[in-house]
């Protein structure tokens, strides 16, 4: 360790479970099902005491499948709890158009018209004849009876954070020289530039998504493992075990 806190290199997951974080899915449900796949695999042939798959939240906006990508995260973590789900901002942006379907807001404005899509829903298709008020209200009336019951049980139920070994888990990060235990929530789906550029280490190691990179960025106080899945391609997530660490990707089409 140098000053106070957690160095990546010293970080380790605690004594006989192994942590996976899996960075932003943005409804790319094939790249999601092909990181269960590669993880299961190695559950299966390189077993251990205990184990914990860790999302990082922004499951919904911008690719093709945010209603599958729920399906398949509720039905993981019913099958096993040790699948944790985190909160991203798009994830609460989509309850919050649920609940006001603001025509300007990061719902319609960052992928939730191809969220409503994946729910069999068009946002904006009656915009030509009504405006695009009106539409969004037209499609949100849609989109409520769309979306099960289910779906928006699971968005309400995401954390913002959990907390193994050295490492604490977000969704963007956090406030610096704010206790790990008092940050706000909004900053831990939000924050960027204060997180990033401080160059002191935390209490802990931040893993987190949000901000995308062309690969892993793997820095002394935090790990970023958001590659921009929908779009690249590219999903990818950080293995911890012991002191082992490692950064896993799966490849699919790009967009």
């Amino acid at each position: 360790m140098t000053e106070t806190g957690i160095h990546y290199l010293d970080a380790r997951a605690p004594d006989g479970m192994r942590l996976y974080a899996i960075g932003d899915v943005h409804g790319r449900l094939d790249l999601l099902e092909a990181m269960h796949h590669r993880i299961e695999s190695e559950l299966e042939y390189k077993p251990t005491a205990d184990w914990r798959i860790i999302h990082l939240g922004d499951y919904v906006d911008r690719g093709p499948d945010s209603k599958g990508v729920i399906d398949f995260l509720i039905e993981a973590q019913t099958r096993d709890p040790r699948n944790l789900m985190l909160a991203g901002n798009h994830d609460i942006g989509f309850l919050d158009f649920l609940d006001v379907p603001d025509p300007e807001g990061l719902f319609m404005r960052y992928g939730g018209v191809q969220t409503a899509q994946s729910y069999g829903v068009d946002l904006i298709g009656d915009a030509r004849w009504f405006g695009k008020a009106e539409a969004v209200q037209r499609g949100h009336a849609d989109l409520v009876k769309a979306v099960p019951q289910a779906h928006v049980d699971f968005l309400r139920s995401l954390t913002f954070s959990v907390s193994f070994g050295d490492f604490f888990f977000c969704h963007a990060g956090i406030r610096p020289d704010v206790p790990l235990e008092s940050q706000n929530p909004q900053d831990l789906i939000w924050i960027r530039d204060a997180f990033h550029n401080h160059p002191g280490l935390y209490p802990k190691v931040v893993v987190h998504g949000h901000t995308p990179v062309p690969e892993a960025e793997v820095m002394p106080n935090r790990v970023n493992v958001d590659t921009l899945a929908w779009q690249s391609g590219m999903l990818t997530a950080l293995a911890v075990d012991g002191a082992d660490k490692r950064i896993l990707t799966v490849q699919g089409k790009a967009f």
